[in-house]
């Protein structure tokens, strides 16, 4: 039997790693692709030395983890470190299979002639695909205190249970979602037009909302925003590429799962159905599968960033001993539009997806566990924001799809309801609308209208700016 020589190993990775040749770096192409408003913590954690700890990159398929990992490589070399200290070995490369890490890093520092003390920085691509891993990259951070190790990963739930249970102290997690409306307009070179300078207006909402409604059909993948091609293909490219890998090999093959397509049908009702109100027993009457077993693939389903779960609190803003009912919202609003075709502004469903979207904005932001929804007798609340220490609500959103509630003031009940119950009436409530801009009292309680689309924007820079400031 034939086995890979140690040569043809060394080779791929010469083949990988251009930059090992003299004023030769990334592919042009990767080069000039737009980078993400992430980059710039991204760098600055690899770049930082005082601390011997090991970048660990999570998010979902095809958001530009690999094209940040190579835009990072071409920032240390234009700051003028060397090129043949920068290793990159993506291990979903076949020849790379089952290799430990240490043997590529070693294999590296011989043959390129570096001493055991070298200022190397490394990045591995798609890390998940070797066995125990972070016992490997464990041993790294420990063993090469010199060296820089960044690792990727589209497991992220799973990535991170690994990472902390054996890389406390030794891993820093750096989370990659899907892009916010924020980026999605400042990619499309719009940023001027559509927003005012405070960030917080727009001057012509007709446009901010046609391209909100672009964002939520296309707009969550960078190629997808930057390529016509695959705009024009999203099914083949969104459900082909990405979902189906997701469902059909990495979750079976991080899990065990056996039967394939009781999964793919459960995350094609959760995906219809986003933003709505589901239950265990419902999703199991209507599908045959076990409760027990829903839960699990709910799990692993949130464990690939294909779905964020939100809990259900009372009108007392409690939670429920058992809870059984929940919303499921997509990640990124496009899978939708892949599976079942895009909707325009009108479409019944729109609101929903508008929901969706405000929701996987605040993925950015770290305050997101502290979000539930609200359903009494009676009432019901979109978004509710408890506080960690206290318990209580302090600000809640209803999100709304047209400007009905700026005229019909009946619309604004549930909300009046829930903060008079909890006696938050001296915070200001924000209701979400299609076009409106207003302030009102209504029964004692001060209103904010604001736009859909502009929330959702508002959302994803302050999101932005925190985890810029949290590295």
């Amino acid at each position: 039997m034939l086995t890979i020589s140690e040569g043809e190993i060394f080779h791929r990775l010469e083949f990988d790693n251009p930059w090992w040749t003299s004023g030769v770096g990334i592919d042009r192409q990767v080069s000039e692709f737009k980078r993400r408003t992430y980059f710039a913590p991204l760098i600055r954690l690899i770049e930082e030395r005082s601390v011997n700890r090991a970048v660990v990159v999570m998010g979902p398929r095809r958001v530009g983890k690999t094209v940040m990992v190579f835009h990072a490589i071409q920032a240390l070399l234009d700051s003028g470190i060397p090129g043949n200290c920068i290793l990159y070995a993506s291990l979903e490369t076949p020849l790379y299979s089952g290799l430990p890490l240490e043997k590529i890093v070693g294999m590296f520092q011989s043959r390129l002639g570096h001493k055991r003390d070298a200022e190397l920085y490394v990045f591995f691509d798609e890390v998940q695909y070797l066995r125990d891993w972070e016992r490997h990259l464990k041993s790294l951070v420990d063993s090469f205190a010199s060296c820089r190790f960044v690792v990727t990963g589209s497991a992220a739930a799973a990535l991170r249970l690994k990472s902390r249970e054996s890389g406390a102290g030794r891993f820093t997690e750096f989370i990659l979602p899907s892009l916010t409306f924020s980026e999605y307009v400042d990619f499309i070179g719009r940023k001027d037009a559509l927003v005012d300078p405070s960030g917080e207006t727009t001057p012509d909402i007709e446009e901010l909302n046609r391209e909100f409604c672009h964002y939520l059909n296309y707009g969550g993948y960078p190629e997808a925003v930057l390529s016509g091609t695959v705009r024009n293909n999203l099914d083949r490219y969104i459900k082909s590429d990405i979902i189906d890998k997701v469902l059909l090999r990495d979750l079976p093959g991080l899990y065990g799962i056996g039967d394939i397509q009781e999964l793919n049908r459960l995350f094609t009702t959760l995906a219809y159905n986003t933003g709505m109100e589901l239950s265990l027993e419902g999703l199991s009457k209507s599908s045959g599968v076990a409760k027990n077993t829903i839960r699990r693939y709910l799990e692993y389903l949130e464990a690939a960033f294909l779905i964020r779960r939100v809990d259900r609190i009372d009108l007392n803003a409690r939670h429920f001993r058992r809870a059984t009912s929940f919303k499921v919202y997509l990640t990124n609003p496009s899978m939708r539009s892949a599976l079942f075709g895009p909707l325009d502004s009108d479409d019944s469903a729109m609101g929903h997806l508008v929901e969706t979207a405000i929701y996987s904005q605040w993925l950015h932001d770290p305050g997101i566990d502290q979000l539930y929804f609200s359903r009494w007798a009676g009432g019901e609340v979109d978004i509710v924001h408890v506080d960690t220490m206290t318990q209580k609500p302090t600000w809640i959103v209803e999100v709304k799809w047209s400007d009905r509630a700026c005229e019909d003031r009946k619309e604004l009940n549930n909300c009046v309801e829930f903060s008079l119950h909890n006696k938050i009436d001296k915070i200001r409530v924000l209701v979400t609308t299609k076009n409106m801009t207003q302030n009102v009292i209504y029964k004692n309680i001060t209103f904010d209208f604001l736009p859909s689309s502009l929330y959702a924007y508002i959302v994803g820079e302050k999101g932005r700016k925190l985890r810029g400031e949290s590295f």
